[in-house]
């Protein structure tokens, strides 16, 4: 019996895809960066736990996730340096944040013109994933969670603390990984074209889908922006849909086992000991499969934005809580692959290529002129 040539090509294909989908990569890192990276984010939430205070170990977490941006290239300057400034950057925008949450107006604007400087730095650098994920991330938390404005600086001090501890984690493991291992060369930096016309796009998409779920009233719409980021930064088409795919599927399973933790009613050093098993997880995850990672990322944000709020945690909270997560992920899935379509349109990338040249060449001369 013949087979006719589109069912063979489709199939061909079909497998493609599923066989895309479900691989299982090896990992390229060092089998010892999970336990350095989950170390350095949870011992500042065993310390809150130590002296009663869970919240602000939750926010020092948070600002300990910048080891997530450390180099494993170039020489020790370059990889302290460029963990001091995603420190920074993680702190600032982190204030920034809680104080736009002051004048609910200025969420919106704040949040786009902060995100196109995230996104812009990170693709002219040539950061690696996360880049500034949870730079986006943090402020994004601190835009929404209700915080008044007397403790606007002692809640950027504990983002502060945490981000510093992990520079100094950073400083004695890369020099371990200096002195144990071959020093690859740090990537030069060279401007690429459509670095602008590609930032400009990324931050229109997150920030309309900032806009959605804020006028839609959704409980957490800072998770909806943080999806869509994540899924727009894949480089081509395919990329884009296998992430959301896994980004979705991930995310059922994630909260069906967030759902389970909190009904478990964690007292502070067993909240500690999960977000220490979930970045652990994650870490060894990441690089190898995306949705699986997903899985455990899901009951992180949610422990990390619950816990870290301050705001007592009920039973009766919890079918809303992962509700609303489904939610957020699914219109920040959405809206990630529109923008991951924008991204390859012509239409579109033709007259901001123009702006980009014009923009260019501008400063180029009143470069030449000074």
């Amino acid at each position: 019996m013949n087979t006719s040539p589109h069912l063979v090509t489709l199939k061909r294909m079909i497998d493609g895809e599923l066989n895309h989908l479900l691989t299982i990569n090896k990992s390229r890192r060092p089998w010892h960066v999970p336990f350095m990276a989950a170390t350095a984010i949870s011992v500042p939430v065993f310390v809150g736990a130590y002296f009663g205070d869970l919240p602000s170990g939750i926010k020092a977490s948070l600002g300990a996730m910048v080891i997530l941006n450390l180099p494993l290239v170039g020489k020790l300057p370059y990889r302290i340096v460029t963990m001091l400034a995603w420190s920074f950057a993680m702190s600032l925008c982190f204030a920034l944040g809680l104080i736009a949450q002051q004048v609910p107006i200025l969420r919106l604007p704040v949040f786009t013109v902060v995100s196109f400087v995230v996104v812009l730095l990170g693709r002219y650098y040539r950061q690696p994933p996360p880049s500034g994920l949870f730079i986006m991330m943090a402020m994004a938390i601190a835009l929404f969670i209700p915080l008044p404005l007397a403790q606007v600086l002692p809640a950027t001090g504990m983002v502060l603390l945490g981000s510093s501890f992990a520079v100094i984690m950073a400083l004695f493991y890369s020099v371990f990984l200096v002195l144990t291992r071959p020093v690859l060369p740090a990537p030069s930096y060279t401007y690429e074209p459509d670095t602008i016309s590609e930032s400009l796009i990324v931050t229109a998409f997150v920030s309309i889908t900032l806009l959605l779920a804020m006028t839609l009233e959704m409980s957490n719409p800072y998770w909806a922006a943080v999806s869509c980021f994540i899924i727009i930064q894949g480089i081509h088409l395919r990329t884009i849909w296998i992430k959301q795919l896994h980004r979705l599927l991930g995310t059922m399973i994630g909260i069906g086992l967030a759902s389970w933790m909190l009904s478990w009613g964690l007292s502070m050093w067993g909240v500690a000991t999960a977000l220490l098993v979930m970045v652990l997880s994650i870490e060894s995850l990441i690089d190898r499969h995306y949705g699986l990672a997903v899985i455990f990322i899901t009951p992180l944000t949610i422990f990390i934005a619950e816990y870290g709020s301050g705001l007592p945690l009920v039973p009766e909270m919890y079918g809303e809580i992962i509700q609303a997560r489904l939610l957020d992920t699914a219109l920040g899935c959405l809206m990630g692959l529109s923008g991951g379509l924008a991204m390859h349109s012509t239409a579109l990338r033709t007259p901001l290529r123009r702006f980009e040249h014009w923009l260019l060449s501008h400063f180029d001369e009143n470069k030449n002129a000074s």
